[in-house]
């Protein structure tokens, strides 16, 4: 049962998709009426732990409920129930509207007060049905928005996945005076508004607090964009059966949530017992210059805590002593310098060549002086990771074609405005992540990680990863080093273990952001700055919580 939970959580679906998937559920025999009651009742019970009932036998006359905190701490003194938790149920025309509707009569029953929105004229016949039944109940049924401004939650019933047309009025204005209320909102599947492959808001949306997206994740939810809207996502799993999954998506998904299983599968622990150093990776890392000499020692700081087995670092001479009294166990290899400070030529040690390293990653502080040294790089035979100003030279080379040429793998690690140099004739990632990191995959023959509150990771084959989880901690200068740092270090012990470039690359994604989540909680998103961020690394892999 794990192992299937496992599979499933990792699952990111289109509508396209889900719809296929649901049609093969519907075909087997399930009935649309009896999965619309399993799945209302889950969501029904989600919500009474998120939204516990103030009291359970409270009085359904709404011109005497209303209570404040400090009444409820006096009823509560005196062992009496106030006046049970007051929730706005939003319904659409279709099954999430339907699904709305059990919802209401099941939180009916377990005393909440319940009131219903529905303004539309239409319903599916299902839905229809639940209406007639939940008015037969006696709960109020109105047409006007602002009747429900006194509940103390609402759940959003409104549409269901496969939106695609803009919202308009009466339910635009409707959706945009909810949102003016700042009331707690729990969306059913995905917030409504939002279309389900690209999360774009579609005229205007529903901001819930909680989305609770049903049976497989929906791929506009991990969308940079969505993300204003879709408050706490969880996925409600209503066991739809892997092989109905495998049927449409094949053997292995094109899109795939990082999972923490999937990502400490892929981490290379535990070690054998009989190893040395040469054998857990030894890594180059080719950075900094006079004016960026911290660029060099974030990315160096982020290797060490990856575990590889010897480290190199090639750097400015002038740099030497700083690198040497940060990492003291790393080989520092000075370099002559530009009168600007940056490296003039690679000069490492005798008898050692590019070939010999596992891995190299280049850019981070090294300035656009470096040109001939990034070149060098490219030609190599070593698995290659470029960021920085390593990728702002490739953009001015104009070369990314000619990296489909490289024997040895290439990671390219843009942020946004990075990315729109490197590849402008593709679309605007912000638009539809996913594409554009498909389709940059695609031309550079490279796996390009492209960052933002969503990474999102794609090889030329097509398979995209997606990190779900991040913090805005992160988006503080210097955070892009130590990932470029942690990266690489996974990826020469990669090397050595034939363990999948974009596994890794998903799960240094994953790893990197979790040390900035954790140390977010503990130091506030202010507090996180890049040098932090190094010593929550290693708190990550002993952290039960993850």
């Amino acid at each position: 049962m794990r192992n299937r939970q496992e599979q499933i959580s990792q699952v990111v679906v289109t509508a396209v998709q889900m719809r296929d998937i649901e049609e093969r559920i519907f075909a087997a025999g399930m009935h649309v009426a009896a999965l619309m009651e399993k799945v209302a009742g889950l969501i029904a019970h989600r919500i009474q732990d998120i939204y516990p009932n103030f009291g359970q036998e409270g009085e359904k006359d709404a011109g005497k409920r209303r209570r404040g905190d400090a009444e409820k701490e006096f009823f509560a003194s005196l062992r009496v129930s106030p006046i049970s938790t007051c929730v706005g149920i939003l319904v659409g025309p279709g099954h999430n509207g339907g699904d709305a509707l059990v919802v209401a009569r099941e939180l009916y029953f377990r005393g909440y007060e319940v009131w219903i929105y529905s303004a539309f004229s239409k319903l599916k016949e299902l839905t229809a049905q639940h209406l007639q039944y939940a008015q037969s109940l006696g709960i109020p049924c109105y047409q006007e928005i602002s009747q429900l401004q006194d509940c103390d939650f609402l759940v959003d019933g409104l549409f269901g996945f496969g939106l695609e047309r803009t919202l308009t009025d009466p339910i635009a204005a409707a959706i945009d005076r909810l949102n003016e209320w700042n009331k707690p909102i729990i969306s059913i599947d995905l917030p409504s508004g939002l279309h389900t492959d690209t999360g774009e808001v579609l005229g205007t949306a529903i901001r819930a607090t909680h989305t609770l997206c049903l049976g497989l994740w929906k791929l506009g939810l991990l969308q940079d964009q969505a993300l204003d809207y879709v408050g706490k996502a969880e996925l409600i799993d209503f066991d739809i059966p892997l092989a109905d999954v495998q049927a449409v998506l094949g053997d292995t998904p094109k899109i795939k949530r990082i999972t923490p299983a999937t990502a400490f599968s892929t981490l290379p622990l535990p070690r054998p017992l009989v190893t040395h150093k040469y054998k857990e990776g030894h890594l180059l890392l080719i950075c900094g210059s006079r004016r960026y000499a911290g660029g060099a020692i974030l990315t160096a700081l982020g290797a060490r805590a990856s575990g590889v087995g010897m480290l190199s670092i090639a750097v400015p001479e002038s740099l030497k002593p700083i690198l040497v009294s940060h990492l003291p166990e790393a080989l520092i290899v000075g370099c002559p310098e530009t009168e600007t400070g940056a490296i003039a030529q690679l000069q490492l040690p005798e008898k050692t060549d590019l070939s010999s390293f596992h891995a190299i990653a280049c850019g981070p502080g090294l300035t656009k002086d470096a040109t001939a040294i990034v070149q060098e790089v490219i030609a190599s035979d070593a698995p290659l990771i470029l960021d920085a100003d390593g990728l702002n030279i490739l953009a001015q080379l104009g070369t990314i074609p000619t990296l489909q040429k490289r024997k040895a793998t290439t990671v390219l690690t843009p942020h946004t405005g990075e990315f729109q140099r490197l590849f402008p004739d593709i679309p605007d990632p912000k638009h539809d992540t996913v594409l554009a990191v498909r389709e940059a995959a695609a031309h550079s023959g490279a796996v390009v990680l492209l960052k933002g509150a969503r990474t999102a990771i794609a090889n030329p084959q097509g398979l995209v990863w997606i990190n779900p989880e991040s913090t805005p901690a992160l988006a503080r200068g210097g955070s892009g080093d130590v990932l470029t740092g942690l990266l690489s270090g996974l990826l020469a012990q990669a090397v050595t273990k034939q363990i999948a470039v974009e596994d890794i690359v998903a799960t240094a994604a994953w790893w990197h952001s979790q040390a900035g989540i954790l140390a977010a909680q503990e130091r506030t998103e202010l507090g996180v700055d890049a040098f932090t961020l190094t010593q929550y690394l290693m708190k990550v892999l002993s952290n039960p919580k993850v």
